[in-house]
């Protein structure tokens, strides 16, 4: 069995393929979403995890266009968001591969260390945790989320943005870890 460490970069790599596969094939047009648009793009693909997990079925998508899927694209649109805190109008829309390859490093190893602080403090309580649970968590940071944007980005004592992204990541590649575990 691998441990966590190799696990979450197994998982990370996963996600890193397919977001940079995607960025040569439309570029980084993503650059144009607002924070709200962001955290309404992850809502979208936490909420369609938590219909198939009420449900039990899907009736849209490919095969490959599962729940495994959706947990992909969080993690990649929390990647986004940080890159967009980070970026501002005065940069470029259209980002080399590279370029954006540099940034999804930069993002996904704070996302590990913090990880890894976290993990060292709670014990991998993760590991006990239901997919449904990581679902809802999930949930609950992006309505965090929403709630500091119409705050217009002021907290008085909470985590900001990218505290809560940073979060999302980690549910999520966490809940990658589980479902590999499973099959």
């Amino acid at each position: 069995m691998m441990n966590t460490n190799s696990q979450y970069d197994f998982a990370i790599k996963e996600c890193e393929d397919i977001f940079l596969k995607k960025t040569k094939d439309y570029g980084t047009a993503w650059r144009v979403l607002r924070q709200i648009s962001i955290v309404d793009q992850i809502y979208i693909k936490a909420q369609r995890i938590r219909n198939i997990q009420e449900t039990g079925k899907q009736e849209v998508g490919n095969i490959g266009d599962d729940i495994r899927s959706e947990f992909i694209g969080i993690v990649n649109y929390s990647i986004i968001g940080l890159i967009q805190l980070e970026l501002t109008e005065h940069d470029p829309e259209e980002l080399k591969v590279n370029e954006v390859e540099i940034l999804y490093h930069k993002y996904f190893v704070a996302a590990k260390t913090l990880m890894q602080s976290k993990n060292h403090d709670y014990g991998e309580a993760w590991r006990n945790m239901s997919q449904e649970s990581l679902t809802d968590l999930i949930l609950m940071k992006l309505q965090r989320m929403r709630q500091i944007l119409s705050n217009k980005g002021e907290t008085i004592i909470s985590e900001g943005m990218d505290a809560n992204y940073y979060d999302v990541i980690n549910y999520a590649v966490f809940a990658l870890i589980l479902t590999k575990e499973s099959k």
